[in-house]
């Protein structure tokens, strides 16, 4: 054995490797994980949002994930995954695909747990979120037009040099770790109605349905732009077959293939699933900024445009994630030229 790794069949058209374990992880898991990620990262504050109640007459609390040290909650997964990675790789390292915030999670975990980390992104993936990765020690490769393609790329990479292919939704300990903002919301909130996520991969909706879904009686609703509804059709009509659609300028949302693992969980884990367009992600990216002054990224902001339209909030409890805060400086100045005003 060189040390490579061939791929094994997938239920979904994700390249899956022998050391990946699809058995969906539970509450318990989410627990566990929890051991484990608070001893190298915060909690994050849960915050009522003024504006935000005052607009739905409702209870708005913003859990600000963006706080976390890459600005983005995904550093919870990566860290539960690298603190216990088979000894065989922490030598040979990690490799992963990223639009930019899963790559960051990666990056941390890795100069934190003193694994050798690859990153595939697109070629035009967000420069600050490049700059994070690389400041963190992380090799970056750019290649192709969007994350799908650096994804294919970074698989062929994987089984050439036996690095350990990290997945960004099919990892039960990734899913476990990002879960742990779940348990710090029911802690501190848990007689909450309602909750909106974003999904693009899934990861963030799988964690709080996981944890709020399954400890109180909200209902977790998740959201994604109508521009890139992969996982939208893969839930309404119980799919696995890429979408021809990717549209979205919010890259933390923006993939063309269902992943099999978050799909599995959150058909019985979600209580709706909804689209919102570009212009609503646009509106609601502005006025945080304008009334609140949370910078967020476009994926945050599907959560925030659900809530706005949604017509029976009036009253209760409401969580919204602020999932991460790494948006091009450029990509915010022109949201703000186009929507401030509105907002």
């Amino acid at each position: 054995m060189d040390g490579r790794y061939e791929p094994v069949e997938s239920p979904d058209d994700t390249t899956v490797f022998p050391y990946h374990d699809l058995t969906p992880p539970t509450t318990a898991d989410v627990a566990r994980a929890r051991k484990v990620v608070s001893r190298y990262l915060p909690e994050t504050p849960l915050v009522r949002s003024e504006h935000l109640s005052a607009e739905l007459d409702a209870d708005v609390y913003l859990k600000r994930e963006d706080t976390l040290p890459t600005g983005a909650f995904k550093v919870r997964g990566g860290v539960n995954l690298l603190a216990t990675l088979d000894d065989e790789f922490r030598e040979r390292g990690v490799i992963a695909a990223s639009s930019g915030n899963h790559g960051l999670s990666i990056a941390w975990a890795g100069r934190e747990f003193d694994v050798p980390v690859t990153i595939g992104v697109p070629e035009d993936a967000n420069g600050g979120k490049v700059a994070a990765m690389e400041q963190l020690g992380a090799e970056v490769i750019r290649h192709g037009p969007d994350y799908d393609a650096a994804r294919e790329h970074v698989e062929e990479l994987a089984v050439e040099t036996g690095k350990r292919y990290v997945h960004s939704g099919n990892e039960p300990k990734l899913l476990a770790g990002v879960g742990t903002a779940g348990l710090e919301v029911v802690e501190e909130l848990p007689d909450v109605d309602r909750l909106y996520t974003p999904i693009g991969g899934g990861t963030s909706a799988v964690g709080y349905s996981l944890t709020v879904g399954a400890l109180t009686d909200a209902d977790v609703v998740g959201v994604q732009s109508a521009a890139a509804p992969a996982m939208h059709r893969a839930y309404h009509e119980d799919t696995l077959e890429p979408h021809d659609r990717m549209e979205t300028s919010a890259e933390g949302v923006a993939t063309r293939v269902p992943f099999a693992l978050t799909m599995d969980i959150l058909r019985d884990g979600l209580a709706d699933f909804t689209l919102v367009s570009e212009a609503a992600i646009g509106d609601a990216v502005a006025r945080l900024f304008t009334e609140e002054r949370i910078v967020m990224e476009g994926a945050c902001g599907t959560a925030v445009a659900a809530a706005l339209d949604a017509d029976d909030i009036a009253g209760e409890t409401v969580v919204v994630p602020v999932s991460g805060r790494n948006i091009d400086a450029a990509k915010l100045d022109a949201i703000l030229a186009e929507y401030g005003d509105a907002a």
